[in-house]
C-alpha cells in the first residue's frame, strides 16, 4: 500500500472519530432525558447480585464518560451523571462496566488475553514515542530501530483489537440483563442499544486508526529497503 492511500486512510480516520465522538455525545445527552425509575449504581447492585457478584465495589468519580472496571481494586467506576442518574443513559452505562465484571468472573477468553497484554502494552506505550521518532531519525544508520518501534507500536495495534470483543461482549450483556431484569422495555431497549453502539465504535475506529498508523511506519521503513 503506498503512503499516500495510507496517509488518505488515516485522514478518513480521524473525520470518523470526530463524527462518531460528536454522535456519542449527542446520544447519550438525549438518552439521559429518557427517564427511569432506577439509578445507575443501582442498576450496577442489582446486575451484580443477579450474577452472584459481592467482592466488587461501586463507586462515584469525576469526569464525564469515564465509565470503567478497574480488576485490580474491584471496583465499578462510575462517573457522577452514570452512579446518580436516572435515565436510560446511565443504566446502559452501568450495565456495560457490569458486564465487564461478569466477564472478569466467568474467564471470558478475550478479556484474559486482554488481561495479559496489559503490562506489556503499558510498558511499550511509555518508550514507543521515542523510539519511533530515533528510528526515523536515524532511519540512514541505524534502520533496525525503527523497525524494533515498529514491534512495540505493533503490540498497541494488537491490543486495540482485542479490545474490541471484549467491548461488544459487554455491551450484548448489558443490554440482555436490562431486559431481563425489567429495566428496560420495548421502547428503552432499542435506545439502551443504540447508545452503546456508538460508545463501541469509538473502539473500531480508535482499532483502525492505530491499524492505520501502523501501516504508515511500515511503509517508511520499507522505503528505506
Amino acid at each position: 500500500m503506498s503512503t499516500t492511500a495510507i496517509w488518505i486512510i488515516m485522514i478518513a480516520v480521524m473525520v470518523a472519530s470526530m463524527l462518531i465522538q460528536g454522535m456519542l455525545q449527542r446520544r447519550f445527552a438525549k438518552y439521559s432525558e429518557v427517564p427511569l425509575s432506577i439509578s445507575g449504581a443501582e442498576v450496577a447492585s442489582r446486575m451484580l447480585a443477579a450474577h452472584g457478584i459481592r467482592d466488587v465495589s461501586i463507586v462515584s468519580i469525576d469526569g464525564k464518560l469515564t465509565d470503567h472496571y478497574d480488576p485490580t481494586t474491584r471496583t465499578v467506576n462510575l462517573s457522577k451523571d452514570v452512579y446518580y442518574g436516572r435515565s436510560v443513559a446511565a443504566a446502559a452505562v452501568a450495565a456495560h462496566e457490569c458486564g465487564h465484571v461478569v466477564q472478569h468472573a466467568t474467564g471470558y477468553a478475550w478479556l484474559r488475553m486482554r488481561s495479559a497484554l496489559v503490562p506489556v502494552v503499558s510498558f511499550s506505550n511509555n518508550i514507543v514515542s521515542w523510539v519511533l521518532l530515533a528510528g526515523v531519525l536515524l532511519i540512514n544508520i541505524f534502520p533496525q530501530l525503527l523497525w524494533f518501534g515498529i514491534g512495540l507500536f505493533a503490540l498497541s495495534t494488537l491490543f486495540s483489537f482485542v479490545t474490541l470483543p471484549v467491548e461488544i461482549n459487554a455491551s450484548a450483556r448489558a443490554v440482555q440483563w436490562l431486559e431481563g431484569a425489567g429495566i428496560v422495555g420495548y421502547e428503552t431497549k432499542p435506545m439502551a442499544a443504540d447508545a452503546l453502539k456508538w460508545a463501541a465504535y469509538t473502539y473500531v475506529i480508535a482499532a483502525l486508526g492505530s491499524l492505520a498508523t501502523l501501516l504508515y511506519y511500515i511503509s517508511v521503513a520499507n522505503r528505506r529497503n
